[in-house]
């Protein structure tokens, strides 16, 4: 039976393409979680986005109060595509969720995937998945970054990035010399996922598709990476890309451990960290989390350590 006497943490880790969440008691211990479509604070600029912000939160409240049925919670959220004023996403999320809005905390994605592995002034965190980031929240609790501007403009190193120099290699091989694409394992691993090897169909997946679908794509660079040299040399250039970004910080704000995060970095393909380890310096360390902790379940647990505001 869940106790009434101390608070439930709600975690939830806000995406373009998923939204994930976390109930957990005060010891730490997941209670639950799940899994809804995305949501973003740029739904929240047209009236098409607040339908559809409704229609999700329409089902993650009851998921979430399946298990925390009356008990009180705090809620602790990362949103992207929303920074600095989160006043209306929190009055939202608070009433959807029925927590007091003294007791409930947004926050951008880039702050809580830092917190979910690092201590403030515990180091940088560079983080690659659909885009690519470097953060660092200071002494002072200030949250400094470099890149993270959107895939149209960089976002040098995540995955659609990946996708995006994949398919390109593989068109201006084909306007060279039509046809190449089947001596390619490249091209056949990026047709097979999107359905077809004409032009058509490359452009409908690449101009329709959302940034996570294409973002998907980057498991095809790495799987054809054994055999073609091409797909290896995307994923060495994704490594120079957050090396660059580690870089960045490291001029700005000192020499300190850097923490490497996100699934496009750390799971899609060895050859992305030995890339970026070798064009950072030796003596930086370079590691992986050692709290490997999902978003949802680290946002949950700060969720309990919440100071309700007065």
């Amino acid at each position: 039976m869940i106790s009434h006497m101390r608070s439930l943490g709600i975690g939830i880790d806000a995406g373009g393409t998923s939204t994930r969440w976390a109930v957990c008691d005060p010891s730490g211990q997941m209670l639950g979680e799940g899994e809804v479509g995305g949501l973003t604070g740029l739904m929240l600029l047209t009236l098409e986005g607040r339908a559809e912000l409704a229609r999700t939160l329409y089902l993650l409240a009851p998921q979430v109060k399946k298990i925390t049925h009356s008990a009180p919670c705090r809620l602790y959220a990362g949103f992207t595509g929303r920074d600095g004023d989160m006043n209306d996403l929190t009055k939202i999320l608070s009433d959807a969720l029925s927590v007091d809005l003294s007791s409930t905390v947004i926050v951008g994605d880039v702050e809580l995937a830092y917190r979910a592995v690092l201590a403030p002034a515990a180091g940088y965190l560079v983080y690659a998945g659909t885009g690519s980031i470097a953060a660092y929240i200071d002494d002072a609790g200030a949250l400094q970054r470099a890149g993270g501007r959107g895939v149209l403009l960089d976002d040098g190193g995540g995955g659609y990035w990946m996708a995006r120099e994949a398919l390109r290699a593989i068109w201006r091989s084909e306007d060279q010399r039509p046809g190449s694409w089947r001596e390619s394992a490249l091209a056949r691993e990026v047709f097979a996922r999107i359905g077809g090897d004409d032009w058509s169909v490359s452009r409908t997946y690449f101009y329709s598709s959302s940034r996570g679908e294409i973002g998907r794509l980057a498991l095809a660079v790495a799987k054809a990476a054994a055999e073609d040299p091409q797909a290896m040399n995307i994923l060495r250039d994704a490594g120079i890309e957050l090396a660059r970004l580690a870089n960045a910080m490291l001029s700005r704000y000192g020499e300190r451990a850097i923490t490497l995060s996100g699934r496009a970095a750390t799971s899609l393909h060895p050859a992305i960290a030995e890339s970026m380890r070798d064009h950072v310096a030796r003596h930086i360390a370079i590691r992986l989390p050692e709290n490997q902790s999902a978003a949802h379940h680290a946002a949950a647990r700060l969720a309990i350590n919440l100071n309700p505001l007065s």
